[in-house]
């Protein structure tokens, strides 16, 4: 069995974790949450599901330099630290290996192909969704799946995360599915962390579903333009019905809200702004979306050192 380096800590780093560790691999976690890492090396992963807990085995690194050449490698980190992950990865990463992000947002795959070299990443899109409860600890968000590119290296991981249970499939080109998750997150996710509310109650208030509805279609308008095929027809109905179907979840850039840290609001809307001025689209409410969720984060710093 192949041992698997995740880098991160966060929900969907410890979901990818434990699940791969059940089935018997080796399982290292690389993160600079120095609480997180911490808890992983002293409890395992755990996991809390339907009211009770299970440990599963793993190890959290925080030095790069411990870590020998790997092959396969999940990068779970935020779109902000994937330069940096870029990075770490060029000094272990085995001339053979291959590194899958699974993360949200545009250019992610970009920027570790840029350090590490086209052949070695392979981009990945999941609607396996996860809850942080405290350092260590996760709660699944239910099942989902698991599209990656089709091409050198996917064999390798479809069968690794087969084997960990996840439901996963190859696709000739992913980029009609990453658009179509791009809209869902940007209806979602900057009006939850902005309203600090679970996603379904964006489905309680008119002016919410409101706000969804356009910045869906706005941003739809901009994968169209570049040519990209969606892989639903309405773009607003989508973002209702995954609303709907994840209510009680937490978006992730809730939680990173909730925790003062930076969200992905740049690698989201911002780059729907960046795209959409490329093609002399205007993005009027990606912007709008993008200051505020800016302003949220800039605020609660000043008032965590006040």
């Amino acid at each position: 069995m192949t041992d698997t380096l995740i880098v991160g800590s966060g929900a969907m780093a410890l979901l990818f974790g434990s699940r791969l560790a059940a089935s018997g691999q080796k399982v290292t976690l690389l993160g600079t949450w120095k609480e997180g890492i911490d808890a992983v090396n002293q409890s395992g992963i755990r996991v809390v599901m339907n009211g009770s807990q299970k440990e599963y085995p793993a190890v959290g690194i925080l030095d790069p330099a411990r870590i020998s050449p790997v092959k396969q490698v999940l990068v779970f980190v935020k779109s902000w630290q994937t330069e940096r992950a870029a990075k770490q990865l060029s000094r272990i990463l085995d001339p053979d290996g291959f590194v899958l992000t699974l993360q949200n947002g545009l250019g992610n795959a970009e920027i570790l192909a840029a350090e590490l070299g086209r052949k070695r990443v392979l981009q990945g899109v999941t609607t396996y969704g996860a809850t942080l409860l405290g350092p260590g600890i996760v709660s699944p968000g239910g099942e989902g799946l698991i599209s990656l590119e089709d091409r050198r290296g996917s064999d390798q991981w479809i069968q690794s995360l087969n084997s960990g249970g996840f439901s996963v499939q190859s696709v000739p080109d992913l980029s009609g599915l990453v658009w179509s998750k791009l809209i869902i997150n940007v209806a979602i996710n900057p009006l939850t962390a902005i309203l600090n509310v679970k996603n379904g109650h964006l489905l309680k208030s008119q002016s919410t579903k409101d706000i969804m509805r356009l910045a869906a279609i706005e941003t739809s308008e901009v994968a169209r333009a570049k040519g990209i095929r969606l892989g639903y027809e309405n773009p607003a109905e989508a973002a209702e019905s995954v609303a709907e179907a994840t209510s009680n979840n937490l978006s992730s850039m809730v939680q990173d809200m909730r925790r003062g840290g930076p969200t992905e609001i740049s690698a989201i809307c911002g780059e729907v702004v960046r795209e959409g001025r490329s093609l002399g689209l205007p993005t009027p409410l990606n912007l709008i979306l993008l200051l505020l969720t800016q302003a949220r984060e800039e605020l609660n710093r000043t008032l965590l050192d006040e």
